[in-house]
């Protein structure tokens, strides 16, 4: 299947995180094992007009990354207890970031279900912090790219128009009225099944 070039990664945010739904997000572990899964539900965060973004009060040493180049991975340490995945976009220097909630399994589910102690398939990566565990992903692979053999993003059919939902975004505090959440409407994999 076709990779997504970077190109693909200079839509602006709020395109970014819907165009992504639907899409393969692939890693590549030693002993070429592949795990895969689809995109259907992402959150938008735009620099310094989002005071959820973790880049609203300029680059720091933490969030450095929001401003490299678009299609670069954003893994941070959340709550103690999950890392979560995010894709930067906007070109470099303006801090913008995709982050991926959920997937649905395609691929590597014997791992996956090894890595989260549990074999439901519905409940494998539906959540931000659940998907990082299942994809062994954490702050190591912060800063690489989807361009080299580990991480990449196949390319798929896009989401029809009418199968996407918006709604607020999931667990924030501040700037909690922007409609920045999209996801695929009744896929069992999705976090949250509200919307508004």
């Amino acid at each position: 299947m076709e990779r997504l070039e970077q190109q693909f990664y200079e839509l602006p945010t709020l395109e970014l995180a819907e165009k992504l739904l639907g899409k393969i997000f692939v890693r590549t572990l030693p002993g070429n094992i592949q795990l895969k899964g689809k995109i259907v539900e992402t959150e938008a965060y735009f620099g310094n007009m989002d005071e959820a973004c973790h880049a609203w009060r300029g680059k720091t040493a933490r969030n450095h990354v929001m401003f490299q180049k678009p299609g670069t991975l954003y893994i941070f340490f959340t709550y103690g207890n999950h890392y979560l995945l995010n894709i930067v976009s906007e070109p470099e220097n303006i801090p913008g970031a995709v982050l991926i909630r959920a997937m649905e399994p395609v691929e590597g589910e014997l791992f996956m279900q090894e890595k989260r102690g549990t074999n439901l398939s519905t409940n494998l990566m539906s959540g931000p912090g659940k998907l990082t565990r299942a994809l062994a992903i954490d702050c190591s692979n912060n800063e690489q790219t989807l361009f080299g053999e580990e991480f990449f993003i196949e390319n798929a059919a896009s989401v029809p128009e009418h199968l996407i939902g918006t709604s607020s975004r999931v667990g924030i505090s501040k700037s909690r009225e922007l409609q920045w959440r999209k996801f695929i409407l009744n896929n069992p994999h999705v976090s949250k099944v509200r919307v508004g």
